[in-house]
């Protein structure tokens, strides 16, 4: 057993945990942060776990929670400020870009580190950078949209920069 320290959406938690324990099941079982969602069985496939690690995307199902010691994570429960949605949660609301939801929430977190480094991406950047999640329901042209919105917004927020 290892105790480790680490601030998940700006909570910070001492945690004491088997090394082998994966980041996911942290986040899930004893953090109760069911937003990270767990799909492809561990196999780092489906993109449905990814949570931000010091603000880069990470498949929590790929990293041991031992990893994670003295670092700050953001799950999907963490995006949203004071009831404000970001400009990409608020996207996928306006464009549709969900249908059961199930990979949403890691999608977003992808996203969100995707649009931090290429704030103008093309829709073929887009399709490029989402190729780490599956999403089963909606074929990605409302998620493509949805991602050219968020951008579109965040630019207009910035002044154009």
């Amino acid at each position: 057993m290892k105790t480790i320290t680490l601030t998940v959406n700006g909570t910070a938690y001492q945690e004491t945990v088997a090394p082998r324990l994966l980041l996911v099941d942290l986040i899930r079982e004893r953090l109760a942060l069911t937003g990270t969602h767990v799909s492809c069985t561990y196999e780092g496939a489906c993109g449905a776990c990814t949570v931000l690690l010091d603000g880069d995307a990470v498949k929590s199902c790929m990293m041991l929670a031992v990893q994670a010691d003295g670092h700050s994570i953001t799950t999907v429960e963490g995006l949203a400020v004071d009831g404000q949605l970001t400009p990409l949660q608020q996207a996928f609301k306006e464009e549709h870009g969900l249908q059961c939801g199930f990979c949403t929430p890691g999608i977003l977190m992808n996203m969100t580190d995707f649009l931090k480094k290429n704030p103008r991406p093309t829709d073929a950047e887009i399709r490029h950078g989402l190729i780490g999640n599956l999403c089963r329901c909606t074929g990605y042209i409302n998620i493509v949209k949805a991602v050219r919105a968020a951008a579109r917004a965040a630019a207009a927020q910035t002044g154009g920069q």
